[in-house]
């Protein structure tokens, strides 16, 4: 195992690891999707290999460069204390898989990759908290959300937010939406009602004129049967005469 000479910039504490810079052959015990873990000989800790520190390209996925049980070549690029573990960070790129030789002798892209590290981390610990404004009561307006100096509300006077836009425009179509339906439901309604005192009409009147051209009918038979009569007697009222 090679190393450098890195202890004066590392806390307290780390001792029992491999030191800052060396370069080691380890197995690969597990693997994660971002990244594996490597235990070294003669050490207990493992370290973790991201995958952003397996190649110099792209990897997405920490099972297509190692197998678990795989023996790969590292180098120690990070010992750090977060509260009370221990982590160390480890770097297949930086190291020739095949004889072990070291690519990055300075030390260069290491200290890059360490300082964007901290930059990321520092990052994440500067949250934004609005709950004291949001939780904020302005004794001008007594609307919450806001302090009084920054209150911008005339005494007597109340502000309401009003919807966007965008908002209203779907709203507005459903709402015309909904009243052409109920417009065309009256109208068809209303077509199905004056078809239906149509064909009552009509079945009305067809009626009546079956009942009428019925009693026609009669009244011809009547009036042919009292003609018929009536030239019978007729007739036999001339035969009388004649004799």
């Amino acid at each position: 195992m090679s190393h450098h000479d890195g202890s004066s910039q590392e806390p307290a504490g780390l001792d029992g690891l491999p030191p800052l810079y060396s370069i080691a052959k380890g197995e690969v015990v597990s693997i994660q999707t971002y990244g594996a873990f490597v235990r070294l000989p003669g050490y207990r800790k493992e370290g973790l290999v991201h995958v952003s520190e397996m190649s110099a390209s792209r990897v997405e996925n920490a099972s297509e460069i190692v197998d678990v049980g795989e023996h790969v070549w590292i180098k120690v690029i990070g010992r750090e204390i977060q509260g009370e573990k221990v982590k160390l960070s480890f770097s297949m790129k930086a190291v020739n898989q095949g004889t072990g030789r070291d690519l990055d002798p300075n030390n260069v892209i290491a200290d890059q990759d360490l300082r964007r590290r901290r930059q990321f981390r520092d990052q994440t610990s500067n949250r934004i908290t609005l709950e004291a404004v949001l939780n904020t009561t302005c004794t001008k307006c007594g609307c919450k959300g806001h302090f009084t100096k920054d209150c911008f509300s005339a005494p007597g006077l109340q502000y309401t937010l009003l919807p966007e836009e965008d908002d209203e425009e779907p709203q507005h179509q459903q709402t015309s939406a909904a009243t052409s339906q109920q417009e065309s439901d009256r109208k068809k309604k209303k077509k199905e009602k004056k078809m239906k005192k149509k064909r009552k009409k009509e079945r009305k009147e067809s009626g009546s004129d079956s009942s009428n051209s019925s009693g026609e009918c009669k009244s011809k038979k009547r009036r042919h049967g009292n003609e018929g009569e009536e030239k019978k007697k007729r007739k036999k009222h001339k035969s009388h005469k004649h004799r």
